[in-house]
């Protein structure tokens, strides 16, 4: 009888050991697909402007050198909001297009990928060419959109005289800071057509307000050297600057 119950005492426990195996291998599983889901995210993150950096490479090696002065290579999210990082994060997933350009501005230690048009699922994954503006590259009025608690929210911190640089494949515009203005969404002077190349950078005002921001903030830089003939803005590009809260 005493061995009995000492082989059932011993069957309970490897019983148990064997469950304990099981929960742990699910554990080591569950934990290596968090690691992995976080490496993708962090991989992610970069892969637009790494890309970006490889394909310009082939043409100018210098114009977009990995580990330039003054540029992370992971984004910083410290000025962010929850909501806007958790946004950033999903929109990684979704879409994967080649950016038109890198923006830099060198103040606020800022390095975003522009993609074409200012959709929400863009905004989320860095900054977008207003449709109707210039072309990047092209002379005229450039207009870039991004969300104030995203990539923009360092805008708050720049000054007249600080410069930019929008960096394509194979060449580096140099843009200065002219002007810094609030405006309402309904002005439109400010994407309108320019005799000298121009880059508006458009967000949402106040940078900390709760809700839907009821006035746009605005840098206005010009190129250090001009360009060719500049294009003009379509009566639709604003509407599209509206929507970037």
């Amino acid at each position: 009888m005493r061995t009995g119950g000492i082989e059932m005492i011993s069957d309970h426990v490897k019983s148990i050991q064997a469950v304990e195996r099981v929960f742990l291998a699910i554990g080591v599983i569950l934990l290596a697909f968090w690691g992995a889901a976080r490496l993708h995210r962090g991989l992610a993150s970069r892969a637009a402007v790494e890309i970006f950096r490889a394909e310009s490479a082939t043409n100018s090696e210098a114009d977009v050198a990995p580990g330039a002065a003054g540029f992370t290579d992971t984004v910083d999210f410290r000025q962010w909001s929850p909501q806007r990082i958790a946004a950033y994060k999903e929109s990684l997933a979704a879409k994967s297009d080649f950016p038109l350009a890198i923006l830099r501005i060198p103040k606020i230690s800022l390095e975003v990928p522009v993609f074409n048009d200012t959709d929400d699922l863009t905004l989320n994954r860095g900054v977008g060419r207003i449709l109707g503006t210039a072309e990047i590259g092209e002379s005229g009025n450039v207009g870039i959109a991004g969300h104030r608690d995203g990539f923009f929210r360092g805008l708050k911190d720049v000054e007249r005289g600080d410069s930019i640089e929008l960096a394509r494949p194979g060449h580096t515009d140099q843009y200065v800071i002219t002007d810094l203005q609030i405006v309402n969404p309904e002005d439109v002077r400010v994407l309108a057509p320019t005799t000298v190349p121009t880059l508006t950078l458009v967000t949402c005002f106040p940078f900390y307000f709760v809700g839907s921001a009821p006035q746009r903030y605005i840098v206005t830089a010009t190129m250090q050297i001009s360009g060719q003939a500049d294009k003009s803005v379509s009566k639709n590009a604003i509407s599209r600057s509206k929507k970037i809260d």
